[in-house]
């Protein structure tokens, strides 16, 4: 964590939390900053972040759990379970599952109506539209990353069970992991006594509060969830596999199984200079091959805010990371924390040695 203790000095960080799993337990559960630019509040380890797109990984894995409980299946058509659910063909419409839309196969545009969805539309209405949409490959033929679209599993779940989708993960996930600070939605996160204020900059001019974007909450699923970094390694750690009665290996190893290759994800991460092989999305998780070893993880961004959760399986070790700014070193955390966990050579990916 040195490299980290130099990098939090740049001024690329307001407040940042960082936790590492080993071997089952949390080996590293550190803080640094403040929850607001200028102020003194401290982040703690309890400390409210918005974790934006890892709430994927939620969502997928109280999905697999109604899967592996016979209450769903994943070749379960989604337009049977969502009225109103209609691709450019009916062809198209009836070859949409369960499983397509967990491992971003559907086949829309990538990120579509996301533009629609932060300018105030309603999810209900978005959902009509998909029918306008051409296709850019057919349905579970290629990977394109979806929000809107993600968020149908939260109808589905809410049909089966009858509940809320977000008092569902509630009872199957937060209170069972002992997750206490995590919760859905703007109000819970501002209603926090210990929460972390988006910042943004324009340039080198200093980070400055920003409001909280509210967009994504109302597509739960894909970007609803609050948490603390204690919160998040608890999650790790059951994904990881440490709370089997929580998460049966049957579960985790369907969530992270490869279901598509996404190459674009691949592409995306060229900053990791050759070392990103290959990427995969599975259900909820992205799977990376990096240096030649699995890697499993994801991130989250949304308006001020950053969140990263890695683990490498072979070596039982993760760690997730909280930002309430996203400077040019956020995102360098993670192959740092990569490359000295698998002894590769030093990338400096960090700037440590021109920390203009």
């Amino acid at each position: 964590m040195a490299k980290l203790d130099l990098a939090v000095q740049t001024e690329d960080f307001v407040g940042l939390a960082v936790g590492i799993v080993r071997g089952g337990e949390v080996a590293v559960l550190k803080t640094y900053g403040t929850r607001e630019a200028g102020e003194d509040e401290p982040v703690t380890p309890d400390t409210v972040f918005r974790l934006a797109s890892l709430s994927k990984g939620f969502a997928a894995s109280l999905a697999a759990l109604e899967v592996e409980e016979g209450r769903l299946s994943w070749d379960a058509p989604v337009s049977k379970m969502v009225p109103g659910f209609r691709l450019i063909t009916p062809d198209a419409t009836a070859q949409v599952t369960v499983e397509t839309i967990l491992s971003q196969r559907i086949g829309l545009p990538p990120y579509a109506y996301d533009r629609k969805l932060e300018a105030g539309v309603p999810p209900d209405d978005i959902l009509k539209s998909y029918s306008s949409l051409d296709l850019v490959c057919p349905v579970n033929a290629c990977y394109t990353y979806q929000n809107t679209a993600f968020n149908l599993i939260a109808k589905m779940l809410e049909d089966i069970e009858g509940r809320p989708f977000e008092t569902l993960v509630r009872d199957r996930i937060f209170n069972p992991l002992d997750m206490r600070t995590a919760s859905y939605g703007r109000a819970n996160l501002e209603n926090s006594d210990d929460w972390a204020r988006p910042h943004i900059r324009y340039g080198r001019n200093p980070w400055r509060v920003t409001h909280v974007d509210d967009s994504y909450y109302s597509i739960p699923a894909a970007g609803g969830v609050n948490a603390s970094i204690r919160d998040m390694t608890q999650w790790l750690k059951a994904q990881m596999g440490e709370a089997p009665e929580v998460l049966p290996p049957d579960v985790l190893e369907v969530l992270h199984s490869p279901h598509i290759e996404s190459k674009a994800e691949t592409r995306r991460w060229r900053i990791y200079h050759g070392r990103m092989v290959d990427s995969f999305y599975g259900l909820g998780w992205r799977i990376y091959d990096y240096a030649g070893h699995q890697v499993i993880s994801h991130t989250g961004g949304v308006r001020g805010y950053l969140a990263q959760i890695a683990f490498l399986p072979e070596q039982d070790v993760g760690i997730v990371i909280l930002a309430n700014a996203h400077g040019k070193r956020t995102n360098r955390i993670l192959p740092t924390f990569l490359d000295m966990e698998l002894g590769l050579r030093d990338m400096d990916w960090l700037m440590l040695e021109d920390p203009s």
